[in-house]
């Protein structure tokens, strides 16, 4: 039987009840507590052995990886309660379990993992009349006629393109020169239902409830608070409208404040999950759309949301 004094002292790291409380639901991967935890490989490795030691888990190998779970064979009443406390006791508890329902789905859907491994390849594998840009236009055929906002829209590139099918759109961005180029280019592609409006995602110049659809392209890490900026995007929704994100994948790639003015290193999945949940949105979707192939390795993150047709 493993001493109760070393299994106490095993217990007393937050980070291994962390893992214990994954591991009470599910097995996983070294790889999945990684994504979960935000830590290194080298540190859930030595939380995971130092667990194992004290008979906490036990691992089973599948394929080239090995599954954890936990083990409580012993005293299995202690642990139990011990958990079951520590899980109201640490604040991240809930974001990990948000975390680990998502990872574990990613490995049952198989269908996705057929669709990462083809990914990128469109461009680069050679088919006659297939490209990115016939995708996109064909996609855009099938947008139903809406009003959009396109928020923090630099120069309004993708507002020209929603514009070929949307009813209005109407760009925000905090940059008057910006606004100035998206006019001018507006004008001389002969598109009158594209309207520029100098303002911040965090206060944008649009009446509540007055759009289908809010769209944000790799402009929320440039707010200094993303949760207003999604809020934002509720209250100017109509119930039942949609909110769109693209953006990056949580990254390490400093330089990119001083080279893009960049204010925060990208989001993680449950980072975007969660501001759109705090700000009411429902069936939510998240998923990581496009990773760079030279450095820093860029990886795009896409978010979308609905606004419920009666919001509290």
């Amino acid at each position: 039987m493993t001493s109760i004094v070393k299994t106490l002292r095993v217990l007393a790291d937050p980070n291994r009840l962390r893992i214990l409380l994954l591991l009470r639901n599910e097995e996983l991967s070294v790889a999945e507590l990684q994504e979960i935890l935000a830590m290194g490989q080298s540190t859930i490795s030595t939380h995971l052995a130092q667990l194992r030691q004290a008979g906490l888990v036990e691992d089973r190998r599948t394929g080239k990886n090995s599954l954890y779970k936990l083990s409580i064979e012993e005293d299995a009443a202690l642990l139990e309660g011990l958990l079951t406390r520590a899980q109201g006791e640490i604040p991240e508890s809930a974001p990990d379990q948000l975390a680990m329902r998502r990872v574990v789905k990613k490995r049952q859907d198989k269908m996705r993992s057929f669709f990462d491994s083809v990914a990128g390849r469109l461009g680069k594998d050679y088919v006659p009349g297939k490209s990115w840009k016939g995708v996109a236009e064909a996609l855009l055929r099938l947008m139903l006629p809406m009003t959009i906002a396109d928020l923090g829209a630099g120069e309004g590139a993708f507002a020209l393109l929603l514009a070929q099918q949307a009813t209005k759109v109407i760009a925000v961005d905090t940059s008057a020169r910006m606004i100035e180029v998206g006019r001018e280019q507006a004008l001389r592609h002969g598109l009158q239902n594209v309207e520029y409006r100098l303002g911040d995602m965090e206060e944008v110049p649009i009446e509540d409830a007055s759009v289908d659809l809010v769209f944000f392209s790799q402009s929320l890490h440039h707010a200094l608070h993303p949760d207003r900026a999604v809020h934002e995007a509720w209250r100017i929704l109509k119930p039942g409208g949609r909110i769109v994100l693209l953006d990056l994948v949580k990254h390490r790639f400093e330089e990119a404040r001083e080279i893009y003015a960049d204010e925060w290193l990208g989001f993680s999945e449950t980072e975007l999950e969660t501001m759109l949940q705090k700000a009411g949105f429902l069936n939510i979707q998240t998923s990581m759309v496009h990773k760079e192939p030279e450095a820093p390795f860029f990886q795009t993150l896409l978010g979308v949301a609905d606004k419920p047709e009666n919001p509290q």
